[in-house]
């Protein structure tokens, strides 16, 4: 009989209990809900730059996605020829950046950029493997015998260095020509080469890792950069906000710390 009176008890707390799990299951869903958010939507600013801007664009990278949180910069560093070749062939291009102006107006003659404003200037120099065993001194007598490294004809580096050993009455002989500067600089970095020739910022870039012979008279021979929105991007407003920043006071400290010297100069 005693068990018995026990049964509706029992069958009370069953249901009470029940009622309470029953109660907190749409609190948890609520507040589970609320934890998940969409995430933002970020906005991709594709720079395609010439590599010799590999270190300088970087930094100022920093500066503009701080400004700009819901843009990620994304870069193609290469050498400017190809830049403009792949933008032919229908690449998402925001901004071009290039090494010389020649580059830039085929570009401009397809139509393919807007107006351009150059934003620094470079100067080419020697570098060779470190304590420069070699015993390199300039562009004479003593890179008979040298593996010498050179940027390829068609390359904005390699076209002034033509003009520059034109200028000098000087004829190289290169072990191989590259087709970007920073090929060159790994090349003389790795010791693969006893010395190349680079512009003045990729010698700085490469620190201890490779001693610098300046070139007599390399202000014979100077590379204007330009830098222009892309007639089709359909980022323009972030293009331009990348543009200003590079002209800006800040940009162009950033650019003269790393060697170049700013258009104003």
């Amino acid at each position: 009989m005693r068990s018995l009176r026990l049964l509706p008890v029992l069958g009370a707390a069953a249901l009470a209990l029940a009622a309470c799990n029953s109660g907190s299951t749409p609190a948890d869903s609520t507040a589970s809900s609320e934890a998940i958010q969409p995430a933002a939507e970020t906005t991709v600013l594709n720079v395609y730059a010439a590599a010799s801007l590999t270190e300088t664009f970087g930094e100022l990278e920093k500066t503009f996605e701080a400004a700009n949180p819901e843009v990620d910069v994304r870069f193609n560093f290469a050498g400017s020829q190809d830049l403009v070749t792949q933008l032919g062939e229908g690449a998402d291009v925001d901004v071009l950046a290039t090494a010389n102006e020649s580059t830039m107006k085929k570009a401009a003659d397809a139509g393919q950029v807007d107006a351009q404003t150059i934003f620094v200037t470079n100067t080419l120099t020697l570098i060779t493997t470190p304590g420069n065993p070699a015993g390199i001194t300039g562009l004479d007598s003593s890179l008979d015998g040298a593996k010498l490294v050179i940027c390829a004809p068609e390359v904005p580096c390699g076209k002034l260095t033509k003009t520059l050993t034109d200028k000098l009455g000087v004829t190289l002989n290169p072990v191989s020509e590259e087709q970007a500067v920073t090929d060159v600089r790994g090349k003389v970095s790795s010791g693969q080469a006893d010395a190349g020739i680079v512009y003045k910022t990729d010698a700085l870039a490469e620190g201890d890792a490779v001693d610098t012979v300046e070139i007599q008279g390399a202000d014979e021979a100077v590379n204007k950069y330009p830098i222009a929105l892309v007639s089709a991007s359909t980022k323009k407003d972030y293009g331009q906000k990348w543009i200003d920043l590079v002209l800006s006071t800040e940009g162009q400290a950033t650019l003269e710390e790393a060697g170049f010297t700013p258009a104003a100069k």
